[in-house]
């Protein structure tokens, strides 16, 4: 299957929610520590290989991009000078960014827009707070600060236009109305840093849960006392959780053990894949919206890989 080779190390890899055969690449120089970064929009070829439609440079790392989900041009970055940058695919290189946000004062780890109301986004820094901006707005809408560390990852509830979960180093994930001015649900997740969270797509009351613990867990909003799943078979740090868009309870996760996995947290073997392409920290894993079964990961080896589910990512 597909295979590209960037110049830094992947951080996040995210599917296009208009093309089936496009996807945005974060990369940062030197693992994200110092350096620079660049986002790279990529092309699936029906002969196979990937190319590059196009990039863009920026001056510290980007750990984070998303989509939008009203304009297939634009896509959003998490840099690590704290700021949020907006770029238009439609200009050349030299118009780009068409506007750099820059309110949180640590580096941004995450951006998410919204799939119900689909003018706004979040993103999420290290300075422990999210932020809620739409994209006809230079200054933020809303912070939201109550976390005690920093907030690595904001998710939007997939049905509910005002609600979503954040997950922090504070071993918490708090939900959030926006129209509520505190945070409306508190989840000790986990008894060690928590690194990732998503909705599932199916079921608006579930979430995934991802920590340094080495597990994911599955909670329900309604009864969130103790997890109704625990999912062990990662041997360091989760890194990366998502729901699938195409199964109810189909979950993949990217770890610091260099692998990417399938889980379906509803039968008794849960763990239903294992990946093990990367040599290097596995950071950032998505699925096809449009596509079932199509994976895309990326991590610090520099290399992005596209497969179908069940297949081998390193097949030719």
């Amino acid at each position: 299957m597909p295979v590209f080779k960037t110049p830094f190390n992947g951080y996040s890899v995210k599917f296009s929610p208009f093309y089936e055969n496009r996807l945005a690449v974060a990369t940062s120089q030197n693992f994200g520590i110092l350096g620079n970064g660049r986002i790279h929009v990529l092309d699936l070829t029906p002969a196979g290989p990937i190319t590059e439609l196009c990039s863009f440079d920026t001056a510290d790392g980007v750990y984070d991009v998303t989509w939008s989900e009203d304009n297939d041009n634009l896509i959003v970055s998490a840099v690590a000078d704290g700021s949020v940058k907006l770029w238009d695919l439609a200009l050349p290189p030299t118009a780009n960014p068409i506007r750099s946000l820059h309110e949180h004062t640590r580096e941004v780890h995450s951006v998410d827009w919204n799939p119900v109301r689909r003018d706004s986004f979040l993103s999420s820094s290290w300075d422990d707070t999210s932020k809620l901006w739409t994209v006809d707005r230079p200054a933020s809408v809303r912070t939201f600060k109550e976390h005690a560390y920093c907030v690595y990852s904001s998710v939007w509830n997939p049905r509910h236009a005002d609600i979503f979960a954040s997950a922090s180093g504070d071993c918490t994930v708090r939900v959030w109305d926006v129209r509520e001015p505190n945070s409306t649900m508190v989840l000790p997740a986990h008894e060690f840093e928590v690194l990732s969270c998503d909705w599932n797509k199916y079921d608006d009351c579930l979430i995934a849960t991802a920590s340094v613990d080495k597990s994911i867990k599955v909670w329900d909003v309604r009864n969130h006392r103790v997890p109704i799943s625990v999912l062990n078979g990662h041997s360091y740090a989760v890194r990366k959780v998502k729901f699938s868009p195409h199964r109810d309870s189909l979950i993949a996760s990217c770890s610091y053990d260099m692998t990417v996995c399938m889980w379906d947290y509803r039968v008794e073997d849960a763990l239903i894949g294992r990946y093990d392409h990367h040599t290097e920290f596995a950071v950032g894993v998505d699925m096809s919206v449009l596509v079932e079964g199509l994976f895309a990961s990326t991590g610090w080896d520099e290399l992005v890989y596209v497969w179908q589910h069940g297949t081998d990512p390193r097949a030719p």
